[in-house]
């Protein structure tokens, strides 16, 4: 059944990330709202619950996320009122016609095998900062396998420390298990977020090192609930 549910929600998804990249096109003023219309249909599709521990200060100007699957981003938009700019691989960016997803509402692109990609995602995120927009990564890099977080990245501690952003730190339970894009899977359920006390970034304490100390923690406390 979770087979057919995921087959199911990927022919759904493409069709509707198509739309929405015209619409953002068409409305480029409001590109936000017409993600929030996307995620909230996604989330109502999907049958997912959410069960929430802590508190979202959305006066931070970045969120670091962990990462497990497609979902979390979709989670986190239908939460969050604010135009998020996300920092995205290179590659997904560069996929054909859906890369476009990344490109219509002016997320962030980096490509880590290039040395010039840190000043790349120092230079957009400022313009992103300066219009507003907080920033939201996966200080992992890549998604991890749902049953432990992987090591964390420099890119947002040394993103953080340049423009002394205060930070929130999320932690996400479950969202694999829901949606597993790599094995085509998608079944209803309930995601649990956890929101830690947020940090300013400075570049003369170790905050970023006790972040993922604490994410880690957090997770590695309530994780085998959520390991199918």
């Amino acid at each position: 059944m979770a087979r057919i549910r995921g087959i199911i929600l990927f022919i759904q998804f493409s069709i509707t990330v198509a739309i929405t990249v015209v619409l953002m096109y068409i409305f480029k003023n409001h590109t936000h709202k017409v993600i929030k219309v996307w995620m909230n249909f996604q989330m109502f599709v999907l049958g997912i619950k959410l069960q929430t521990q802590g508190k979202l200060d959305e006066s931070c100007d970045m969120i670091l996320m962990n990462h497990q699957s497609l979902l979390d981003i979709i989670v986190m938009e239908y939460i969050h009122s604010r135009d998020l700019a996300w920092v995205a691989k290179k590659e997904i960016t560069d996929l054909f016609f859906f890369g476009h997803i990344i490109k219509a509402p002016r997320m962030i692109s980096i490509d880590r095998e290039n040395k010039a990609g840190i000043i790349n995602l120092l230079k957009e995120a400022k313009d992103r900062l300066d219009k507003g927009r907080p920033i939201a990564m996966f200080p992992e890099g890549t998604r991890s396998d749902g049953k432990s977080m992987l090591g964390f990245r420099p890119g947002a501690k040394i993103l953080a420390n340049r423009y002394n952003l205060r930070v929130q730190p999320i932690v996400l339970f479950n969202t694999r298990n829901i949606v597993d894009s790599k094995k085509v899977l998608a079944t209803p359920g309930i995601v649990k977020v956890v929101y830690l006390e947020p940090i300013q970034a400075d570049k003369n304490t170790d905050w970023f090192e006790k972040t993922e100390e604490k994410m880690n923690e957090v997770f590695n406390k309530e994780c085998t609930n959520y390991v199918s």
